[in-house]
C-alpha cells in the first residue's frame, strides 16, 4: 500500500475574494430621452432609453456620467457601440482637449477650470483648479463624462431643456452647449485672473515696497497651466466648425463658429496675461538685485566704520612694553575722542552718498 501523502497541520490555504463589480447605473447622473426636443417624462436606465430610441426611431438618448471605472465604462460601450479607446480615455482622464471620430461617432475632450478663491497671492497655493469633460456624439445618443468636482452639468441641460428648438438639433446640439459652457467658464476665470496680474503689477512697481518674488511665480505657474488647458481646444473648435461632413449639421455649426469666436479671444487674454508676467518676473528680478546691492552697500559702509575702533583696539590689545603713549595720562580719552570724530567723519560720508 503507498504511503500517504504529509499534510502540514495548522496550514490553511488564503481565500481569494472576487472583486464586486459595480454596476455602471452608479456612474450615471441622469439619462433621458429627448424627442423633438423635449424630454419625455419617466426614468430609464441608459439601456433602455437607447432600446426605446432604436424601437421608436424618434429622437435621442443623453446621458450623464461622473468619474466612471473601467468596468462600469465597458459596460455603456457595450450598449452603445464606443471604441475601446474611448473608454480608456473616459477612464483615464487627463487628457488634452481634442477631437476626435470613431466612424460616425464623434468624441470631444475639453478641459474645466475654476477660480480658487484666495485672499492673497502670499498665501495662496493654487489660483486655478482644472478637471475634465468629454462628449460623446453618436447618431442617436450623447453621453458627457465629467471628472473633477466643478464640472456639473445640470445648469445646462436644464438651459437646454427651456430651449426645445435648440435640443431638436440633435446630439451636436448638446455637444455645441456644453463647449460653450465650459468657453464662458475660461471668460470668467481669465477676468479674475486679470485683477491678480495687476495687483502684482502694482507690488513690482511701486516705489519704496519690497519685492516678493514668490507670488509673481506662483502666478506665471497658474497662467501657464490655464494655458495648457484652454489652447489646445482650438485646433477641435476649427474642426467642428469647418467640418463637411453629416456628423455635426450646418445650423450647429454656426453655434461653434461664435464658441470659437470667444475661445480666440480668451486665448489672446492669456497669452497676453503671459508675456506680462514674463516682464514682471524680470523687473522684480532687477529689483530685488537693486535692493541687494542697497543692503550690501549699507552693509558695508557699516563695516568700514566698525574698522575703525576694531583696527585701534586690535593695535593696543598686542601688550608689548614699548608702545607711544602709553604712558601718557590723557591716551584713553584721546583715543576715545579720535574713534567718535573719524566714525563721524565716515558716516557722514556715506549719508552723503546714499550708502546709508
Amino acid at each position: 500500500m503507498p504511503p500517504r501523502p504529509h499534510l502540514r497541520t495548522g496550514s490553511v490555504e488564503p481565500k481569494v475574494t472576487a472583486p464586486v463589480p459595480i454596476p455602471p447605473s452608479r456612474a450615471v447622473v441622469d439619462c433621458a430621452v429627448y424627442v423633438d426636443g423635449r424630454r419625455l417624462p419617466g426614468m430609464r436606465t441608459f439601456s433602455g432609453a437607447l432600446r426605446e430610441v432604436r424601437t421608436t426611431g424618434q429622437g435621442y438618448v443623453w446621458v450623464g456620467l461622473h468619474a466612471p471605472e473601467n468596468r462600469q465604462m465597458e459596460g455603456v460601450a457595450e450598449a452603445f457601440g464606443l471604441h475601446e479607446l474611448v473608454v480608456e480615455d473616459a477612464v483615464l482622464a487627463h487628457q488634452r482637449p481634442k477631437l476626435e471620430q470613431y466612424d460616425n461617432i464623434l468624441f470631444l475632450v475639453l478641459k474645466t477650470v475654476k477660480y480658487v478663491e484666495h485672499e492673497t497671492l502670499q498665501v495662496a497655493n493654487e489660483v486655478v483648479e482644472t478637471g475634465e469633460i468629454m462628449v460623446i456624439s453618436g447618431p442617436d445618443f450623447v453621453i458627457t463624462v465629467r471628472h473633477g468636482d466643478h464640472t456639473g452639468l445640470a445648469g445646462v441641460r436644464k438651459q437646454l431643456e427651456a430651449r426645445p428648438e435648440q435640443l431638436a438639433l440633435g446630439p451636436s446640439a448638446v455637444m455645441h452647449a456644453v463647449a460653450d459652457h465650459v468657453v464662458d467658464t475660461y471668460i470668467d476665470v481669465t477676468a479674475r485672473i486679470e485683477h491678480d496680474v495687476d495687483a502684482v503689477e502694482v507690488n513690482v512697481f511701486s516705489p519704496g515696497r519690497r519685492v516678493e518674488i514668490e507670488p509673481v511665480y506662483l502666478l506665471k505657474r497658474e497662467v501657464m497651466e490655464l494655458r495648457r488647458a484652454v489652447a489646445p481646444l482650438d485646433i477641435a473648435l476649427r474642426r467642428l466648425t469647418g467640418s463637411e461632413d453629416k456628423l455635426v449639421p450646418k445650423e450647429v455649426r454656426r453655434y461653434f463658429r461664435d464658441v470659437s469666436d470667444h475661445h480666440s479671444s480668451v486665448n489672446e487674454r492669456i497669452t497676453s496675461y503671459d508675456e506680462v508676467l514674463t516682464s514682471l518676473i524680470d523687473a522684480a528680478l532687477a529689483k530685488v538685485g537693486i535692493q541687494q546691492n542697497t543692503d550690501m552697500r549699507k552693509i558695508s559702509a557699516w563695516v568700514a566704520i566698525a574698522s575703525v575702533p576694531t583696527m585701534v583696539a586690535g593695535i593696543y590689545g598686542m601688550n608689548f612694553e614699548n608702545m607711544p603713549e602709553l604712558g601718557w595720562k590723557y591716551s584713553y580719552y584721546f583715543v576715545l575722542l579720535f574713534l567718535v570724530c573719524v566714525c563721524t567723519a565716515l558716516w557722514r560720508t556715506f549719508r552723503r552718498n546714499h550708502w546709508l
